[in-house]
C-alpha cells in the first residue's frame, strides 16, 4: 500500500532499534517480580480498563511486563524464543515496520479491553500472550518452512506450528462468548492489518531479498553513465527522478524492476513470456 510506504519513509528515523532487547528486559523485570512479589502486577501494572479509566494510564505500558511461558524455565525458553523471532523479523523487514507491528499489537490489547469493559461491562485482563502469538505468526508468515524442535525432540515446521495455533483461536471464537471473539479479533489484528497494508508479502520473503542482494552485487561495478534502477513498464531509472523509488515484483517470473506508480499497475510477466524476452536480447 503506498499509503504505508510513504509513511516509512517519512517516520523510520523514529523507529526504536533493537527493540525486542527491551521488550526482554521489560519480561525479566515481570519475572522477577513474579518470584519475588507475586500478585503485585496484578493489583498495579496489569491490564485493568477500569483502573485505566480511573486514572492509572501507566498500566497501558505497564502491562507488557508479564513474562511468556510458565515458571522459571518455561518463562526463560520463551523469552529467547521470543527475543530470536522478534529480532530476526526486525532485522528481515526494518526497525519501522517491525514497530508498527508489534505497537498495533499493543494498541490491539488495549483497545479490547476497554471496548469490553466500556461496552459490555466485562473486565478481561490481557498480558502478552496474544502478542507473542502473533509475533510467531508473522515469524511463520516469512519463514514458513524453518523447522522447531518440538518437545527439543520432534521437528517441526513453523508454518504447520502457525497452523495449529491459528486452528485453536478460531475453535475459541467459534465456541466462545463475546469476550472472546472481540479478544481474539483485536489482539492479533496486527497479523492481518499489517500484511494487508504492507500488500505484497513476498517483499519481506527472505528469498526475495537475497535474490535483490545477489543482484544488487552483480551490478555493483557499472560503466560510468549507466543505472542501476530502470523501470520495466515506463524506462524511467533514478536519474530521471532521485526520489523516485523502484521495487522488484515476486509474482513476475524473472528479474523485473518497477517504480512505484507501476509496482501495482504492472502486467505480470509469465515464463514464457520471460524466456520470449531474453531470447529477444
Amino acid at each position: 500500500m503506498k499509503f504505508f510506504y510513504n509513511l516509512e519513509r517519512k517516520f523510520k528515523r523514529y523507529a526504536i532499534p533493537n527493540l525486542m532487547y527491551y521488550i526482554i528486559l521489560m519480561y525479566g523485570v515481570g519475572l522477577l517480580m513474579e518470584m519475588f512479589a507475586p500478585g503485585f502486577y496484578w493489583r498495579f501494572l496489569s491490564l485493568d480498563a477500569q483502573a485505566i479509566l480511573h486514572g492509572q494510564i501507566w498500566r497501558i505500558v505497564t502491562f507488557m511486563i508479564y513474562p511468556p511461558g510458565g515458571g522459571i524455565f518455561g518463562s526463560l525458553i520463551s523469552m529467547y524464543l521470543y527475543y530470536m523471532v522478534g529480532n530476526t523479523l526486525e532485522r528481515v523487514w526494518g526497525a519501522f515496520r517491525f514497530n508498527v507491528y508489534f505497537f498495533m499489537g499493543i494498541i490491539g490489547h488495549v483497545a479490547a479491553s476497554l471496548i469490553l469493559y466500556v461496552f459490555f461491562g466485562t473486565p478481561v485482563y490481557l498480558t502478552t500472550e496474544f502478542l507473542n502469538f502473533s509475533l510467531f505468526f508473522a515469524f511463520a508468515a516469512t519463514f514458513p518452512d524453518l523447522e522447531f524442535l518440538l518437545f527439543f525432540v520432534i521437528p517441526i515446521k513453523a508454518k504447520w506450528l502457525a497452523l495449529f495455533n491459528g486452528i485453536y483461536f478460531l475453535y475459541g471464537f467459534v465456541k466462545g462468548g463475546t469476550s472472546v471473539r472481540v479478544t481474539i479479533v483485536l489482539s492479533l489484528l496486527n497479523f492481518i492489518l499489517f500484511f494487508f497494508m504492507t500488500r505484497n508479502f513476498n517483499r519481506v520473503n527472505p528469498k526475495e531479498i537475497k535474490r535483490k542482494r545477489d543482484f544488487q552485487r552483480q551490478t555493483k561495478i557499472m560503466p560510468q553513465g549507466s543505472t542501476h534502477h530502470k523501470c520495466a513498464v515506463c524506462g524511467r531509472t533514478e536519474k530521471d527522478d532521485p526520489n523516485l523509488e523502484f521495487r522488484y515484483c515476486s509474482k513476475c517470473e524473472g528479474s523485473y524492476e518497477y517504480c512505484s506508480e507501476h509496482l501495482y499497475t504492472h502486467k505480470h510477466v509469465t515464463r514464457e513470456e520471460d524466456e520470449a524476452r531474453k531470447t529477444t536480447k
